[in-house]
């Protein structure tokens, strides 16, 4: 096995849906290219996020007690997680709800139900989007 293979090079992926059959599919389809960190609630999403943080989290909307949007909301308040890329993955296709959760930073949303190429496309231009920033970031701090 190549380090290129290894665990510990892998980008890591919380997905946070209270749905087992979700959780399960997603970890089924990222789990050969990413670490993929399952939490079935909001509060225990923050629970991890308070000892780990992610590449990127895959955000459930339709959840009870503290749905997507709370956890969300939660999620960038803290100094240490708002810069993280949230997708949203719900079967809401509410334009209030898409709203909202883009005004909290979202990277992208992604309709139930979704096909293994299609999580896997949206995955990848997230992190590609972080990659042009950090880019981007680099060249202004050696410019400036």
């Amino acid at each position: 096995m190549s380090e290129a293979q290894g665990g510990s090079t892998k980008k890591c992926i919380l997905a946070v849906d209270d749905t087992a059959v979700i959780l399960t599919r997603i970890s089924e389809i990222l789990c050969n290219d990413y670490e993929v960190v399952t939490a079935n609630s909001g509060a225990r999403a923050m629970k991890f996020l308070k000892e780990r943080k992610p590449d990127l989290i895959l955000l459930d909307i339709k959840m009870s007690p503290m749905d997507g949007i709370q956890t969300l909301q939660e999620i960038r308040s803290s100094k240490d997680l708002e810069d993280i890329p949230v997708i949203m993955l719900t079967g809401v296709e509410d334009k209030d709800t898409v709203m909202e959760s883009a005004k909290l930073g979202i990277c992208d949303y992604i309709l139930k139900p979704f096909s293994s190429s299609e999580l896997d496309k949206r995955i990848y231009r997230a992190f590609e989007k972080e990659r042009q920033k950090r880019l981007e970031e680099e060249k202004r701090a050696e410019e400036g």
